[in-house]
């Protein structure tokens, strides 16, 4: 007995995608202009990585392992907001980070009372005489760190258009840098609008995303290229559906397979990187969605037709050979 193969996406698949194009596009644009909006007005909740703050590193001795919940409840009915913690080294030991108390600015010792507030405590509730280390991250690092963050996401912006430009042609790069705009700004929006800690885990998963979306991209345009040169004659319009639908095999199983590897983070991974996990979930499917609806019909407003890369002199005989059908389904 033979088994067949799960497909999830039969091989005759002919779906429409691009004729929903207009209304796919306006959605997008203003989901990019609500995204610019949410955090222009409700900001983004940094993390101590570009914020400041301090840092505390404790042992649990009479512990296996450290009470991290208990930890997180106890350190946030100080007022201060909530505490950072995650385990380093050893199961019983962690790094407790907390952001700079708002009147910090005006009162420079405000940082230290907490500090010690903290100190008192694990003292008192855990019985930890002293903790291992007490760090300080300063303002002018966490800029530091906040500009590089940026940069390295422009320049990996950049960089890409700049290889889909020399390895296609300048429309694609276009289209490639719209759709990778289109996926950071939806996800800055999101965390603008839940208020989820942006650090530099979240700057990492953005960085990802960007090298997703792009892959995701890069095959859908690679059959597009190979569909221009063989079907002369189709419609633009039918020519991408037929591009997006020969790859969309190989785009729902990279991504359902991604997305049910995030999801069982986002549920039962640890809670240092469920910030990064729920960014790589939302940027997958954004991803897979902008590679179909920002990504090729950009290509249609930019005039790029079958006929768009035949040189001048191209010998018409040879044209008429690679045809292709008038219309796709």
């Amino acid at each position: 007995m033979v088994m067949k193969l799960l497909k999830l996406v039969p091989d005759n698949t002919n779906i429409g995608f691009l004729r929903w194009r207009n209304i796919a596009v306006a959605i997008s644009v203003l989901m990019i202009i609500g995204s610019f909006a949410l955090v222009a007005t409700k900001g983004l909740n940094f993390g101590v990585d570009f914020v400041g703050g301090q840092m505390i590193q404790v042992t649990f001795e009479d512990r296996e392992e450290a009470p991290v919940s208990e930890l997180r409840e106890s350190i946030g009915g100080l007022g201060y907001g909530e505490a950072t913690i995650q385990r380093f080294g050893e199961p019983n030991q962690v790094s407790i980070r907390m952001r700079l108390p708002d009147e910090a600015q005006e009162r420079p010792e405000a940082a230290n009372e907490m500090t010690a507030e903290i100190v008192q405590l694990l003292k008192s509730d855990y019985g930890i005489d002293k903790p291992d280390s007490v760090d300080s991250v300063s303002g002018k690092v966490s800029e530091e760190l906040l500009s590089k963050g940026v940069w390295s996401l422009v320049g990996a912006l950049l960089a890409i258009s700049l290889y889909i430009w020399i390895r296609f042609e300048w429309q694609f790069g276009a289209g490639a840098l719209f759709a990778l705009f289109h996926d950071v700004s939806l996800t800055f929006g999101f965390f603008a609008l839940t208020q989820l800690e942006f650090n530099l885990n979240i700057v990492a998963a953005l960085l990802t995303i960007i090298g997703y979306s792009l892959n995701d991209t890069i095959v859908v345009y690679d059959r597009i290229r190979e569909n221009l040169k063989k079907y002369r004659k189709m419609d633009i319009v039918a020519l991408l559906d037929l591009s997006v639908n020969e790859t969309l095999a190989r785009t729902v199983m990279t991504s359902l397979t991604m997305l049910v590897a995030l999801l069982a983070l986002i549920i039962w991974g640890p809670d240092v990187i469920f910030g990064f996990s729920v960014a790589m979930f939302l940027g997958v499917l954004i991803g897979t969605y902008s590679s179909v609806y920002m990504a090729a019909p950009i290509l249609i407003w930019l005039k790029v037709g079958p006929d768009s890369f035949i040189p001048a002199d191209a010998d018409n005989g040879k044209a008429e050979k690679l045809g292709g059908p008038e219309q796709a389904g």
